[in-house]
């Protein structure tokens, strides 16, 4: 039986705001998995990227997701490129059911340019192409991973929230 959820999906899909929203109505724990790696680090996100490159990162992401993936009535809001290490998506399957969020990438670019987070992976000239092209690429690690997908470009928290509550009373092996 998985008693955790585990949130993927692109920068900017609602990953934390729907799983603090989602932990609240289910009494479960809840965990993001970028603020673990800092505190991890001592540093931020930007610099680990600027200092360590994203395979350094992508080693504290890997360490993090082992930690967490420990707990048991959890919702865990994962980094984007969580799906890009099978080991981080095998280790979340046997605790956890995995919830999708997808958005356009009209969604996405208005939401990332809009919050005060900083994107190292869109500090780019076209942030919009970066978006569009680093969506193309791990879609299909998306689709792999995902027990449940829940589109949330026009929908607020409460909604995609509800969803995914629905969706996970038809999951079976979910409690």
């Amino acid at each position: 039986m998985n008693t955790s959820v585990a949130l993927i999906g692109f920068m900017g899909t609602g990953k934390t705001a729907v799983g603090k929203a989602l932990s609240e109505k289910l009494g479960k724990e809840f965990f993001e998995l970028d603020p673990l790696i800092e505190q991890k680090a001592g540093k931020t996100i930007p610099e680990i990227f600027n200092q360590d490159g994203e395979i350094g990162f992508r080693e504290l992401e890997i360490a993090a997701t082992k930690e967490v993936t420990k707990k048991k009535n959890a919702v865990i809001a994962c980094g984007g490129g969580v799906v890009l290490n099978k080991i981080n998506i095998d280790r979340l399957k046997k605790e956890a059911v995995i919830v999708y969020l997808i958005a356009s990438p009209g969604a996405i670019l208005k939401r990332t340019l809009n919050d005060d987070e900083e994107r190292p992976l869109l500090k780019v000239a076209d942030p919009a192409l970066a978006i569009r092209e680093l969506l193309r690429f791990r879609k299909p690690f998306y689709e792999r991973a995902a027990d449940i997908t829940v589109n949330t470009s026009k929908l607020d928290v409460d909604s995609v929230v509800n969803q995914i509550i629905t969706k996970l009373r038809e999951y079976e092996g979910f409690r």
